[in-house]
């Protein structure tokens, strides 16, 4: 049967005093979870071994017996991984007061389908339909949640903001400093450039519209920063309404599939040099992997029998310095700055109480303290390491498999976001946020080309591989 659920809730209200809140609020066990993980990967690397073993994944498939063979040799390792993430859940939401029985049901059924779509996301024509599992387990859950629907008793699991929380420290563990420190200052200057720019368009588009100020943050983050988990981070910081982040991720996902065919259409179509139009996608493009696939698509086009300039790996790097490390490192600034704008500005008009300072700290996202704190730890590792051989050595051993456990982490939060979100809920906002949204998108697009093909062209045509 169908019911209301919710979907994103408004952040915990319930004050714990203390040092308890250590223990007893989601936001730091997100933080002790996301950070458990990366010290265990940290320590496995040391030791020369790795934590591939757990973060177990799908492997790109294009057939049937490759999927079956593929899928039995990796059994065992798919068991021990939904117990550990069941047990690290599941215990932390019992010392929060949450029922593990009730959890522990519902949580199995999402994982079964958290690799139901990890298996589909692996096929290997998935990537040219922007068949991410994530996004494929947000329609699926849209889908069930609009059509079926699901008995109550599975809503226990559906914890969609301490899985988005842990996936966002995993994501600092991919972003460590020395990596924005090789991005260069022309990668940063410009990722920064159209961050700033974009989340400002977008958001005083919103509030023209007569929209809330926390559905136009949420909004102006899945714009200027990486999409849909920037959405569900900032929604969180800001205490948006739980229909606030469906809309901001159903608009970045629509816009993400557009572009990733008509941006590589329109850099064939003005012959950019391949660097160049990876940069290009990157200032552009909403969400990270249909960035890729759009880069990957238009650097594969490079060669004599196209007259356009430089390779493959150019149009991939120049979007990478722009999008994953540029942008995608603004998730954490947003989140700090939105918060306390919220608390300072927004609520105390709303209550007309004056604002309380203690609140700014104990409202601020403890997660985007686990991010940071992962990225440090990383920073560490990397410390006395090239380019190259942070790309060769340590992602492999130390990154690739908290990657992993983080896209598993954000699948879950997507096919809970499905599973309990009702398009209906999304009727009283109208096509005002459509608007907002499509406003950022034009000025993403013209600033984004011009800063990629004018300003910095010579540095993005001339990219070192």
């Amino acid at each position: 049967m169908n019911h209301p659920t919710p979907s994103l809730p408004r952040s915990e209200t319930r004050q714990v005093p203390g040092w308890s809140e250590l223990w007893l609020k989601e936001d730091w066990w997100a933080v002790w979870i996301g950070l458990g993980l990366v010290l265990l990967s940290y320590a496995l690397f040391r030791a020369g071994s790795t934590l591939e073993w757990i973060a177990v994944a799908p492997k790109k498939w294009a057939n049937m017996e490759q999927l079956t063979a593929d899928f039995a040799g990796k059994t065992l390792r798919y068991l021990a991984q939904c117990g550990l993430f069941l047990t690290l859940f599941a215990g932390a939401g019992a010392i929060m007061g949450h029922r593990p029985k009730a959890f522990i049901p519902s949580f199995l059924f999402i994982y079964a389908i958290s690799l139901g779509v990890s298996i589909l996301g692996a096929w290997e024509k998935a990537g040219k339909f922007t068949l991410e599992p994530p996004l494929i387990a947000l329609f699926l859950g849209l889908l069930i949640s609009n059509l079926t629907g699901l008995p109550r008793w599975l809503d226990a699991g559906f914890r969609v903001e301490f899985y988005v929380k842990t996936g966002v420290v995993l994501l600092g563990a991919g972003l460590p400093f020395t990596l924005i420190m090789w991005a260069g200052p022309v990668a940063i200057l410009q990722a920064s450039i159209v961050s700033v720019a974009t989340f400002l368009t977008i958001f005083f588009a919103a509030r023209k519209l007569g929209l809330e100020p926390q559905l136009a943050a949420t909004l102006g983050a899945g714009g200027a920063v990486c999409g849909v988990s920037a959405a569900i981070a900032v929604a969180g910081a800001v205490r948006a309404k739980k229909e606030h982040p469906p809309i901001a991720i159903t608009l970045v996902v629509l816009y993400a599939i557009v572009l990733v065919f008509a941006l590589p259409l329109a850099a064939r179509f003005l012959h950019l040099p391949a660097g160049v139009g990876g940069a290009w996608i990157g200032t552009s493009e909403f969400a990270d992997a249909a960035g890729l696939a759009a880069a990957q698509s238009y650097g594969g086009l490079a060669g004599p029998e196209t007259g356009i300039s430089g390779t493959q790996e150019q149009a991939i790097n120049a979007y990478t310095l722009i999008k994953v490390v540029g942008r995608d490192a603004w998730i954490g600034i947003w989140a700090f700055v939105l918060s306390i704008i919220s608390i300072t500005v927004w609520e105390r008009s709303e209550s007309n109480r004056k604002a309380d300072a203690a609140q700014i700290w104990w409202r601020f996202p403890k997660f985007i303290v686990g991010f940071l704190l992962a990225s440090l730890l990383v920073t560490y590792a990397a410390r006395n390491a090239a380019f190259g051989d942070y790309n060769k050595v340590l992602k492999p051993g130390l990154v690739a498999p908290l990657i992993a456990l983080r896209t598993w982490c954000f699948t879950f939060c997507f096919l809970s976001i499905g599973l309990t979100t009702r398009l209906r809920e999304f009727t009283p906002a109208g096509g005002k946020p459509f608007l907002a949204f499509t406003i950022g998108v034009v000025v993403n697009l013209i600033l984004g080309y011009i800063l990629s093909v004018h300003v910095f062209a010579q540095h993005w045509a001339n990219l070192s591989n």
